[in-house]
C-alpha cells in the first residue's frame, strides 16, 4: 500500500507540474506553498493550544518555541529545496539550448517540488484541523493514516 500511495501522490505531482509548466505558473505555485505554509504553521499553533486546553497537566501537550522554531526551520528548507530545483530546471534548459537540444520546458523540477510539498501542507493543515477537533470524513482519515504511516516508514529508514 505504500507503494500505492508514493506513486499515486508522485503522479498528481507530476500532472499538477506538467499542467502548470503549460501556463508558466512556478510563480504562484510558489506564492500558494507560502500562503500554504503561513496557514499550516497557524493552524499547528491553534491545535497544541487546543491540545493543551484538553490536557492540562501534561506538558507534552501545548505550544512551546522549540517545537515552533524548529517549525521555522523546516518552513525554511522549503524554500531552499525549490531553489535547488529550479536551478537544476536552468542547468537543463541552458546546457540543452546549449547543445542544440530543443527542450521548451523551463521549470518542471520546480514546479514538481513546488507541487509535492503544497500537497504535503494540505495533509498537515487537515491532520492539524483533526486535532482541533473537526470531524473528517472517513475516508479522508484513512488517506491522511496512510500517509503520515509512510511518511514515518520512510523516515525511519534514513
Amino acid at each position: 500500500m505504500d507503494k500505492k500511495i508514493f506513486v499515486e501522490k508522485g503522479t498528481m505531482g507530476a500532472i499538477g507540474a506538467w499542467v502548470m509548466d503549460q501556463f508558466d505558473l512556478l510563480i504562484p505555485t510558489v506564492f500558494l506553498l507560502t500562503l500554504l505554509m503561513i496557514i499550516d504553521y497557524l493552524s499547528g499553533m491553534l491545535a497544541s493550544k487546543k491540545e493543551a486546553l484538553d490536557h492540562p497537566n501534561n506538558r507534552q501537550y501545548g505550544w512551546n518555541s522549540k517545537k515552533s522554531l524548529l517549525g521555522i526551520y523546516k518552513k525554511a528548507s522549503y524554500i531552499f529545496i525549490i531553489f535547488v530545483a529550479i536551478c537544476t530546471d536552468y542547468i537543463i534548459y541552458k546546457f540543452t539550448s546549449e547543445l542544440g537540444i530543443k527542450f521548451e520546458h523551463k521549470t518542471i523540477f520546480g514546479l514538481l517540488v513546488s507541487i509535492w510539498l503544497i500537497m504535503n501542507e494540505l495533509i498537515s493543515i487537515l491532520e492539524n484541523a483533526g486535532r482541533m477537533g473537526a470531524n473528517l470524513p472517513d475516508f479522508l482519515k484513512k488517506v491522511l493514516t496512510e500517509m503520515q504511516g509512510t511518511i514515518e516508514k520512510k523516515g525511519k529508514k534514513l
